[in-house]
């Protein structure tokens, strides 16, 4: 099949649009959607000058969707003065697995020219998640601790590479997923939650003062695209799964998505413009909620709802 833009071989056929791309328009496709979402979330403040510049914080993992995130941003961004970006990179001590893609990082920011900054949970926290999944004193899945403590490392120094914003690879299918759990198991408080997180414009949005900003600019294209997007550009990405990945209803759904995507186009999309609208309303009806709960955590510090941190809790749980 010939690309519908130039005639020449296509390497993609979109189902959700009839699109057939060859290499250099399906290339092309990718970094518009990008620099779109980055336009409709107005992740460049108006106010945003060379003598008042923002700093952005990546999450670079090194797997596809950080790093073609990052290479899209910086393409997009290296000639304005307005916008610094820096690469975080959380090591979260699995052997043999994080090590490969932490040299993936250490290639593209080299080759970006880029600052990029290795955290720990070895250093910050005093464990590894080899060792973790070895104890598992709360009989919870590996995948429970590790979000609890990437979330808190990337928080914690979001905040003190003062970063006006934090920027994560979430693509199209992450966020159908996470949008199909949060349906199926009624968790509409999640939903709002979500809203206030990550979804919607940020001049539109209540930005609590403190936390860091969350956007997503990825997350108009689907994972297959992220994938064929990073081969075709040879970029560094390490695409392996994680030894102890064990989200097992994450991957039901996962199967579900790629089933109903298969049979009915667009269906993802759908979902996650629908999944938005919902979530834009029900985040009225908890707006505040938060806010008026938030207090320090009395171990570390932190800004949670509860007297102790969850990741406090999972550490003294680990001690």
């Amino acid at each position: 099949m010939d690309c519908n833009r130039c005639g020449n071989e296509a390497v993609m056929h979109a189902a959700y649009s009839g699109a057939h791309l060859c290499a250099e328009h399906f290339c092309a496709s990718v970094e518009k959607r990008v620099r779109r979402r980055v336009r409709r979330d107005d992740l460049v403040p108006k106010d945003a000058t060379p003598e008042n510049p923002q700093t952005w914080v990546v999450g670079l993992s090194g797997g596809k969707d950080s790093v073609v995130l990052t290479q899209v941003l910086h393409e997009t961004f290296h000639e304005d003065p307005r916008i610094e970006l820096i690469g975080l990179t959380i090591h979260e001590g699995i052997e043999g697995y994080r090590d490969k893609s932490l040299e993936a990082c250490v290639d593209l920011a080299e080759d970006l020219g880029i600052r990029h900054e290795v955290v720990s949970y070895e250093d910050e926290f005093g464990v590894r998640m080899d060792d973790v999944v070895e104890d598992d004193p709360e009989n919870m899945a590996a995948c429970a601790y590790c979000g609890v403590f990437r979330r808190d490392a990337l928080s914690r120094y979001a905040e003190e590479l003062d970063a006006d914003l934090l920027l994560t690879g979430h693509n199209l299918d992450d966020e159908a997923q996470t949008a199909m759990m949060n349906f199926l198991e009624g968790d509409v408080e999640q939903i709002a939650k979500h809203f206030d997180a990550s979804l919607g414009p940020l001049s539109e949005r209540e930005i609590q003062e403190e936390f860091v900003p969350r956007a997503k600019p990825l997350r108009d294209v689907p994972e297959k695209e992220v994938a064929l997007y990073a081969h075709l550009r040879d970029l560094p990405a390490h695409i392996t799964e994680c030894p102890h990945s064990s989200e097992a209803y994450r991957g039901e759904i996962q199967r579900l998505l790629y089933g109903l995507e298969e049979n009915h186009p667009g269906t993802r999309h759908s979902i996650v413009a629908g999944y938005e609208e919902l979530a834009s309303i029900v985040a009225d009806e908890y707006a505040g909620d938060d806010g008026a709960d938030l207090r320090e955590c009395v171990e570390c510090g932190s800004t949670t709802t509860r007297t102790v941190c969850r990741k406090c809790s999972l550490l003294e749980s680990l001690a």
